[in-house]
């Protein structure tokens, strides 16, 4: 049976909340204590807030380097989509449909804990005996999970592209790779930048999976941290500030790249004034 949480009462004293209980309304004082962040945690070595860092560390090259991966993975799935070879448009529908219909949950656990017992047994033992085996996990599932998603953005941005460009690539004596290379891609990654800003904070905020599979990232050390101090609030609303400012760090990032990116004319790309023209390479 669902229990709603608890509700916080507005007339509590200052640095005190009454929340009320689960059953029979009964009132039970939280004590806000902002400064636990300063206090030294059980390991003895770090304060929580450091602990906090730390994850925060984790979060990033956990989501940078599946991201790094999705983006690898999903640039060349979404390419053999689009070209003439039904075996290669096959291969990348199956790719796609494997990797997005299951729950990426399932999926780490499924490199976790199944793959080392279903691989040859030294092999297994191999991958057990990794140090940061979470870690390595967590980024080839993120990375994947992520790549199918990323597969369709290209995939999308390519086929809404004029055809007259492909033809004109070819005309210009172009091989099929270089037509991609020079002509399609750089024309399809200005498309779809806005999609891949969305799919790369999904990525970054998806990597709090990874606290299942026992990856000591930002959400792992906050619900550490509220256990061993019990200060469920504070370690929670510092784990919240943190993930908004990276998003909002990357979000402006991107939009500086959009900017940069964009071709004068051409997808909401400003054309400069006195009919000065700055030509860019493509």
């Amino acid at each position: 049976m669902f229990t709603p949480p608890p509700r916080v009462a507005a007339w509590a004293p200052q640095g005190r909340a009454a929340i009320w209980g689960r059953s029979g309304g009964t009132a039970v004082n939280y004590n806000w204590n902002w400064g636990i962040f300063w206090q030294i945690s059980p390991d003895g070595a770090h304060t929580y807030f450091q602990l906090l860092l730390l994850g925060t560390w984790w979060t990033l090259a956990t989501a940078f380097s599946a991201w790094i991966l999705a983006l690898v993975f999903g640039s060349l799935i979404g390419v053999a989509r689009t070209t003439p070879n039904k075996w290669l448009v096959r291969f990348g529908n199956a790719y796609v449909e494997l990797f997005r219909n299951i729950p990426l949950l399932v999926q780490m656990f499924l490199w976790y804990f199944v793959l080392p017992e279903v691989v040859p047994a030294s092999l297994g033992i191999w991958l057990k005996q990794q140090h940061n085996a979470s870690f390595y996990t967590a980024v080839v599932a993120l990375g994947l999970y992520s790549s199918s998603r990323v597969a369709e953005q290209v995939r999308a941005g390519i086929l809404s592209l004029p055809r007259g460009q492909r033809f004109a690539g070819q005309a210009l004596g172009l091989t099929l790779p270089q037509t991609y290379r020079y002509v399609l891609l750089p024309m399809a990654y200005r498309i779809i930048l806005p999609p891949l800003t969305s799919e790369f904070l999904n990525t970054i905020k998806n990597s709090s999976v990874a606290l299942t599979i026992g990856l000591l990232e930002l959400t792992a050390r906050a619900r550490a941290m509220q256990e061993f101090s019990f200060q469920v609030f504070e370690a929670f609303t510092a784990a919240t500030i943190i993930y908004i400012i990276i998003n909002v760090i990357i979000t402006e990032g991107m939009r500086r790249l959009e900017r940069h990116v964009a071709i004068p004319g051409y997808l909401g790309g400003k054309v400069p004034k006195r009919g000065k023209l700055r030509l860019r390479n493509v």
